[in-house]
């Protein structure tokens, strides 16, 4: 198996990290603390090809593949997570359409996502009692003239107060269970849609969670994605692909803390020598880098299958599971090995400890990942058994 990257992946890994170190590190702390919207970061991102890099290039993408966008995204997330988000779900979105939508919805929509001109994109599945159980989901659309009415409120809605373009799914056929989901395309903005409060959070305080209400959005037929009833299967598509870019900016943000404690603790003098030089400190660190360097691969594997169409459901469920959970070990290492200073917000790791927390939540939480390779296990398991 070849590892090494191509010219064109470094090109982008290169891009995000001088961006993040030249634009978003130096004010995460202010963005955290004033939970301010990274607009203007948004949009110089778009100039730089990051808002769509697996997007192909004549809808405004970069065509980079989903390698270079796992690596675009763990150089931003190193530099600020909230910003991360962002990228990551319109990144997604504009995927989704570029992959599954008409002609039509691809040209309407894609370009003004990876340009930037929409601002941001939004993946509206949750809700209020429907998240992990997405089947579950109470929201609904009938038919309405030429087109359908969607009604219902959707939950922690990354950038669903700023995004120009959102993916809707709701119920267009309540008795057939998740056969009668369908993904709808809604321009933000659009007449009876409504942003209630934003969630203050704990981490990724600059980026918005939002509630979103729909109380009679009238869309067009043109408006349905992926075909009426196919909406679950899109969802799962997506979220399998989402896997990755959140283990990446869990790969990210534990970059970062791991880089901070391993400075820290090269200058802290404790006994006489630097405190890396104590072996219980040493070993932990050493853990760290280990896990760390494991959830790169493993995400890294996930991406390279999904952009050779291979299937990568399974290999994204690992990534997401095994980089998350220890990411969330890796920054509490970190302000461990900055004792008291760790925990004051003067330092950058108190605030990776709040960011990362969420990793272990959106996308599946680890609980579903684990049902996931599980289910895939057993399924293995029995297939084996019939082609003995």
């Amino acid at each position: 198996m070849d590892l090494a990257l191509t010219e064109e992946q470094r090109a982008v890994q290169r891009t995000a990290r001088e961006f993040a170190e030249r634009r978003l590190a130096p004010h995460a702390r202010a963005r955290d603390q004033a939970s301010t919207f990274p607009l203007d970061e948004l949009l110089e991102l778009a100039n730089l090809g990051l808002l769509g890099v697996a997007v192909p290039e004549e809808l405004g993408g970069a065509g980079a593949g989903v390698v270079a966008y796992s690596l675009a995204m763990m150089e931003l997330a190193r530099g600020d997570a909230s910003v991360a988000v962002a990228v990551s779900v319109t990144n997604m979105v504009g995927e989704l359409i570029a992959r599954l939508g008409d002609e039509g919805q691809r040209q309407r929509h894609v370009p003004r996502l990876t340009s930037g001109a929409a601002v941001c994109g939004a993946f509206a599945l949750s809700e209020p009692q429907a998240g992990s159980d997405p089947a579950g989901l109470t929201t609904k659309a009938e038919r309405s003239g030429a087109g359908w009415r969607l009604t219902g409120t959707k939950q922690w809605i990354t950038s669903g107060d700023r995004a120009g373009v959102i993916v809707v799914w709701a119920m267009t056929d309540p008795g057939a269970g998740h056969k009668g989901i369908t993904a709808f395309l809604v321009e933000g903005g659009a007449r009876g849609l409504t942003v209630g409060r934003l969630e203050d959070k704990m981490g990724l305080r600059g980026s918005s969670t939002a509630q979103l209400t729909f109380d009679g959005v009238e869309v067009g037929e043109d408006a349905v994605l992926g075909g009426v009833g196919g909406g679950f299967r899109l969802a799962m598509m997506a979220l399998d692909g989402g896997r990755i870019g959140i283990a990446s900016q869990a790969i990210g943000v534990a970059r970062g803390a791991l880089e901070a404690a391993i400075r820290y603790a090269g200058e802290r003098v404790q006994f006489g020598v630097p405190i890396i030089k104590h072996q219980a400190i040493g070993n932990m660190l050493a853990d760290a880098a280990t896990w760390l360097d494991a959830s790169t691969l493993m995400t890294l594997r996930a991406a390279a299958l999904k952009e050779s169409g291979q299937p990568f459901g399974d290999a994204a469920a690992m990534a997401k599971l095994f980089a998350t959970e220890k990411a969330g070990l890796i920054c509490d290492i970190a302000l461990q090995v900055h004792g008291g200073y760790g925990y004051t917000t003067d330092f950058p790791v108190e605030r990776a400890c709040r960011d990362v927390r969420v990793t272990r939540i959106y996308e599946g939480t680890s609980e579903i990942q684990r049902i996931v390779i599980a289910r895939s296990l057993l399924a293995r398991s029995a297939a084996g058994r019939d082609g003995r």
